[in-house]
């Protein structure tokens, strides 16, 4: 099973990248995948579930590969992470515009703000400690994340290929200090 899961998620990713689309037939995704459609409704709810779980696989081993290398939780480590991240978006440009305008664009949106949503919610802490309420920090963390992740979206949707990975860590990092009212 984890083979076809597998074998499924490379034909979505490629796919959707090669047609700039993500009204893909589930008959396409199972012949690109070598499987029956049987095995692709087996697994998956449908077309859309199984883009997203693509999605979501190819941000999860992305990140794995960057995890290794946890140096800590500095500015330099965070900004790291960002680049690799932001890196990581640009190499698949067209696959994750794709997803951000295509028929499951809310629930990718979605998955990337619970994505980015601990991140930002270390900074909230980090910024203001046990001075804020639970409700406050995690309002504040919804704030912060909903303005990165609109960064990040108009960045993936609407920048010329090929991106700038620098440049997102850059508006990211400048961004920081006005939000947290800190240095950095």
């Amino acid at each position: 099973m984890r083979r076809s899961r597998a074998a499924l998620f490379a034909a979505a990713v490629r796919l959707v990248t090669e047609r700039q689309t993500t009204a893909i037939s589930v008959s396409d995704l199972a012949d690109a995948a070598d499987m029956s459609r049987r095995v692709v409704y087996q697994q998956f709810q449908d077309r859309d579930t199984l883009q997203l779980e693509a999605a979501l696989d190819l941000l999860r081993r992305a990140h794995q590969d960057e995890s290794g290398t946890d140096d800590g939780d500095t500015p330099d480590s965070r900004a790291t992470k960002v680049l690799a991240m932001a890196a990581h978006f640009a190499q698949h440009q067209t696959f994750y515009r794709t997803m951000l305008t295509g028929t499951c664009a809310y629930a990718f949106t979605k998955e990337l703000c619970g994505l980015f949503a601990p991140f930002n919610r270390q900074i909230v802490l980090q910024r203001h400690g046990p001075d804020l309420a639970p409700e406050i920090v995690d309002d504040l963390t919804d704030f912060l994340t909903g303005g990165v992740a609109a960064i990040v979206h108009t960045w993936i949707v609407d920048g010329t290929a090929p991106l700038d990975p620098a440049d997102l860590t850059t508006r990211l990092a400048r961004l920081l200090p006005l939000v947290t009212g800190s240095a950095g």
